[in-house]
């Protein structure tokens, strides 16, 4: 194994021995006890089953065969959760070859960033994640499973279903994935269109009109965001069958793989015989590798936030220091929008998750020795499935990349490093993803221009405020200002910016996520403006240096002149009512920092 991959691996396992143990105590106590319909009543029971039908009764009136709970996210709107509507007829179908059952244990909510982008429905999305968890957990609840199927793909979805699935760690659980949609407009032309726009070059038509042929079917969009990042690292997590990320929804070897998915759950479990649950597939070393495939690929920085979440929910501590650390080592491997011009399709294409497993295996990078839903050992995952004569087959990942240009080895990567920091400095602590940011742009020192709401900023480039050097900071865009919300409007005029032969970045105590691009953007950065933290005494003019190659995030000011300054705050009023924000007040005041996970289960201590 790498050196420091191993020395990150240790100092984990060390720091999380108490809460790991702690974990592993109460799911072996829960184990002991499944089936767990065998503790239900008569009357319990007969609630249990009352809808299914004769046959599916007389299987579950014994323990000898396994339940299998469905978890769905599915809705019609997100075009990447369309294609669930018919999965739970296909996996009571394989259940049933199984000589077992499986039930539709409950929905979750299920929104789309895409669509809340800029909008007030954004400052759910990052609460929503905890929602999800806790939905998750009351469809388990019921005590009648032997095994769980997750069916989700995007931002928030995926890690919400897999905390809630940890409080049930005891089951043996698969993620279930859908697939990405066709390749669309190419993404260097929706960039030109949307640049465009944003000069006021094409109309609202124009727009509308590409984006619509970028984001077209059903399917998860194509662009390596959130939800692409997703798939790709509960599969490195061995929590998928092995390549099964980014086959495209509606053909054959899609729902080959959810049958197969579902036999697997079933082979699992412990009316079968199986021992192994989530909480052991889901361990410090499988963490490490979610990580590394993370930075291997330019990733989105959500799962800054989001993997220490599903860590903690698991008993184990991770912080960004990990992270960084990580990056330092592992190499930059993928070219995959927005860090390069191509999508998911073409990576799946070029080679794909089994490519990139057997080469980072190789390379001592990726720990073999995890327990995966296939069975003990990752290096199975380093094989492709196929269709031959109908039947499900895996072979092993192709020799060589066949699009050089989008997936390289490990020996001969895009870049030496994952293209992730950590910034520390007076103004507090943040990271920045540097994959896509040219290397004349990691280091910019500028004056300020200070915004208290993301939607001013328009008004100050149309005005032609911005142009000259500047860092953009945009404050009161924390989780307990307004729920974080991601700023991708801000994406367009800022790259306008730069073009225009400006030096330009963005320091914000909000989220920029998988589509963070090619300008430098310190985000996440805590303490928040709302809070009392450093951004909070910032003014326009102050100059500050934003510095990805040493990592750091300074005003031009000493601690003391800085914490003299009268803290400037925010009338917030209008971000605490209206399309439900009002019920998620409570969510505000208890979350942790983005550090922590931006969770309200776990406080700073925890």
């Amino acid at each position: 194994m790498n050196r420091t991959v191993e020395e990150v691996t240790q100092r984990i396992i060390e720091r999380s021995r108490d809460t790991r143990g702690d974990y592993l105590k109460r799911m072996g106590q829960l184990r002991d006890e499944s089936p767990q319909r065998s503790t239900l009543s008569c009357g319990n029971l007969a609630h249990g089953f009352a809808a299914c039908n004769q046959s599916d009764k007389d299987t579950l009136k014994f323990m000898n065969k396994a339940n299998v709970a469905i978890v769905s996210a599915y809705n019609d709107m997100l075009s990447a959760h369309q294609p669930y509507q018919g999965f739970p007829d296909v996996i009571k179908e394989a259940a049933h070859g199984m000589g077992s059952v499986a039930q539709f244990a409950g929905g979750t909510p299920a929104m789309c960033d895409g669509v809340t982008q800029g909008q007030p429905g954004m400052e759910l999305s990052l609460f929503s994640r905890d929602t999800i968890a806790m939905s998750t957990a009351v469809a388990l609840s019921h005590n009648m499973f032997d095994a769980t199927l997750l069916l989700g793909i995007c931002d928030k979805i995926v890690p919400g279903l897999l905390i809630g699935a940890l409080s049930y760690g005891y089951l043996p659980t698969a993620l279930v994935p859908a697939g990405p949609m066709p390749s669309g407009l190419p993404n260097k032309e929706k960039q030109r269109i949307r640049q465009l726009y944003a000069e006021g070059k094409v109309g609202r038509d124009e727009l509308l009109e590409a984006e619509s042929k970028s984001y077209h079917s059903p399917g998860t969009c194509t662009f390596y965001g959130t939800a692409n990042s997703n798939q790709l690292l509960v599969e490195v997590m061995g929590l998928h069958l092995p390549g099964a990320a980014f086959v495209n929804p509606g053909t054959p070897l899609r729902e080959a793989l959810t049958r197969a998915a579902t036999e697997q759950v079933i082979k699992l479990s412990k009316p079968h015989g199986g021992q192994i649950g989530l909480a052991e597939m889901v361990n410090e070393k499988s963490i490490v590798n979610a990580l590394v495939a993370l930075l291997v690929t330019g990733g989105s920085t959500n799962h800054t936030i989001h993997w220490i979440a599903i860590a903690r929910a698991a008993g184990i501590i991770i912080d960004w220091n990990d992270y960084s650390d990580l990056s330092s080592v592992v190499p930059s491997m993928t070219r995959i929008y927005p860090n390069g011009e191509e999508d998911v399709n073409a990576f799946h294409e070029a080679g794909g998750t089994p490519f990139l497993i057997r080469e980072l295996l190789n390379a001592g990078l990726l720990h073999n020795d995890v327990e995966t839903v296939m069975g003990h050992g990752l290096a199975q995952y380093a094989q492709m499935p196929e269709l031959e004569a109908g039947k499900l087959v895996w072979k092993p990942a192709l020799e060589q990349s066949s699009k050089p240009d989008v997936l390289s080895t490990a020996s001969e990567p895009f870049a030496p490093d994952g293209g992730l920091r950590v910034l520390d400095g007076n103004l507090g602590r943040g990271v920045i993803k540097v994959s896509a940011v040219a290397k004349e742009h990691r280091i910019v020192e500028a004056p300020a221009v200070v915004f208290d709401d993301q939607n001013d900023l328009k008004a100050a480039f149309e005005a032609g405020d911005l142009d000259r050097d500047c860092v953009v900071v945009v404050r009161f865009q924390g989780p307990q200002a307004n729920g974080m919300p991601e700023l991708h409007k801000l994406t367009p005029y800022l790259g306008v910016l730069q073009d225009r032969g400006f030096r330009v970045a963005l320091v914000t105590d909000g989220r920029m996520s998988g589509a963070s691009g090619k300008v430098p953007a310190a985000i996440h950065v805590y303490p928040e403006a709302v809070a009392g933290g450093p951004l909070c005494r910032v003014k326009n003019g102050d100059t500050i240096r934003v510095d990805a190659v040493s990592g750091t995030l300074k005003i031009d000011l000493s601690d003391e002149s800085l914490a003299s300054r009268e803290a400037q705050t925010a009338n917030l009023d209008a971000h605490r009512h209206g399309l439900g924000r009002e019920l998620f007040g409570w969510m505000r005041k208890a979350v942790s920092t983005p550090e922590n996970g931006a969770s309200f289960f776990w406080n700073h201590d925890a």
